[in-house]
């Protein structure tokens, strides 16, 4: 079995690479969005209120699914409405 000296300075590498790997690893879940957003995601990513966006669903602007009295908006279709209101 061989014995190994660590120092400070290897110390002080380990860490440097290792807090370049958390932030790597958190930008990667940064830059993921979510397939599904609720209601309050929506209205906060809009800028918009309760008001408007149940007009957005009714007119059908905007489609949603409802599972167990929770609606939930596809993100594709929120950038697809931006895109085409530009």
């Amino acid at each position: 079995m061989a014995i190994s000296i660590i120092t400070k300075e290897d110390l002080q590498q380990f860490k440097s690479e290792l807090l370049e790997d958390i932030k790597d690893l958190l930008q990667v879940r940064n830059t993921e969005q979510k397939l599904w957003l609720r209601t309050s995601e929506v209205k906060k990513l809009l800028n918009v209120s309760s008001g408007t966006l149940q007009n957005l669903r009714i007119n059908e602007t905007l489609s949603y699914t409802k599972i167990g009295g929770i609606l939930y908006y596809n993100y594709k279709d929120i950038e697809k409405l931006l895109t085409d209101s530009k």
